[in-house]
């Protein structure tokens, strides 16, 4: 049987392709301290929960293909409550930010068009831009300068006859890096005066630990034909379950144009939609919380990552995830022979190897990715897994 060529340029998600590895080390009686998948362990709000019980339809029929009313009001006030205004004509809802960004990529990208993405990004990404038939072209960034990406030079240097969009995830995933309103200005402005869309995944924005305000491309002025930004209930409310997510843009052709994927995969879920609009009446004292929480986590993992001879990261000032070379020579080969090979009293850890969060071949072998979505104990204790993990990997393949 044949196969499309687009689905077999795809890869297995390095969040997700050690999980048979992970089912047998576990029947073995391994405890596996799961870094690799961004999974908060932090409780969803009860709210939630509360408006599902209380769904009360005698029939559980098809909810707009645009969305429920509800949830997009809801989305518009908490926009609005951070200054950027939005009506109900921009915003469709989605099944979690994934579908989000299938849609909106349908919508811009053809064969042989091109996308530029900050590297190391999300893998995902690139599935979702080789089923259109595109391609990206990646803009590599360092730890040395804490994965910055916002110069304009190296952006220019990359727009050529074939390039539609700039995206990019901010905070970052997988690095954690933050772009200051002038550079996500800058980044506009490249956008703009070149014709191009400007996608900004917002997923993880209320994860900041400097002190700095809630920002979104949705608050520039001027820009309403390029921005676009990705949004999702998973990671600010810890409802990764719940599979809602958005894509805003307040540009009425990209809108229409958007709706027909909208109609034609009918409509998101309809109980889902009613609770995640409850779960946008949670306070900015969970958001704190939650925030002091994940930064906590963070100091402990990097303090760890320092106990490690020849890792090399640049510290996340957001999200939850923190970028790692390793001083082995290949992550992939190095996972699997931990789940295969070695266990401390009984004990092991995965991480999401890094070589797919690359879109420059030969790039990331021996980088990892790690979700700090655990307690503190136990990610000093994956920490503690994964140092004397390469040590008796090493001595093993010296």
């Amino acid at each position: 049987m044949k196969f499309s060529s687009k689905i077999e340029r795809c890869g297995l998600s390095p969040m997700r392709k050690f999980a048979p590895y992970a089912v047998e080390a576990e029947k073995a009686g391994k405890k596996i301290y799961h870094l690799n998948i961004g999974q908060p362990d932090i409780e969803t709000p009860p709210v939630y929960f509360e408006a599902a019980r209380e769904f009360s339809q005698k029939v559980l029929a098809y909810a707009p293909s645009a969305g429920m009313p509800v949830l997009i009001d809801a989305i518009c006030d908490y926009y609005g409550k951070i200054g950027a205004p939005l009506n109900e004509k921009n915003v469709l809802i989605s099944t979690g930010g994934s579908e989000a960004l299938q849609m909106l990529l349908s919508c811009i990208l053809d064969d042989g068009d091109e996308i530029i993405i900050p590297e190391p990004y999300y893998p995902n990404y690139t599935t979702f831009v080789t089923l259109t038939g595109a391609k990206i072209r990646p803009l590599t960034t360092r730890p040395e300068e804490g994965y910055c990406f916002a110069f304009r030079d190296r952006i220019e240097a990359l727009i050529n006859e074939h390039t539609r969009a700039i995206l990019f995830t901010n905070p970052g995933n997988p690095t954690g890096a933050i772009l200051t309103r002038e550079q996500m200005q800058m980044v506009a402005d490249i956008a703009r005066e070149h014709g191009l869309f400007v996608i900004g995944d917002e997923v993880y924005r209320e994860f900041v630990y400097g002190g700095e305000p809630l920002m979104s491309l949705l608050q520039l002025e001027g820009y309403d034909e390029n921005v676009v930004v990705i949004d999702s209930v998973s990671k600010r409310f810890s409802a990764c379950g719940a599979r809602i997510g958005c894509m805003i843009t307040r540009n009425a052709d990209l809108y229409n144009q958007a709706m027909k994927y909208c109609q034609g995969r009918l409509c998101a879920s309809t109980i889902d939609q009613v609770a995640a609009a409850a779960l946008y009446t949670v306070g900015p004292d969970y958001f704190a919380a939650v925030r002091e929480e994940y930064k906590a986590r963070r100091d402990a993992l990097v303090a760890k990552l320092k106990e490690i001879p020849g890792v090399v990261y640049s510290e996340p000032k957001g999200a939850f995830y923190v970028m790692a070379a390793l001083p082995v020579d290949d992550a992939d080969k190095f996972q699997k022979w931990l789940l295969q090979h070695f266990d401390d009293n009984g004990e092991t850890v995965m991480f999401a190897p890094g070589e797919p969060f690359y879109g420059t071949p030969n790039t990331g072998k021996n980088e990892i990715r790690m979700a700090y979505v655990l307690k503190k104990e136990d990610l000093e204790r994956a920490i503690e897994l994964l140092k004397l993990g390469i040590e008796a990997y090493n001595k093993e393949n010296a």
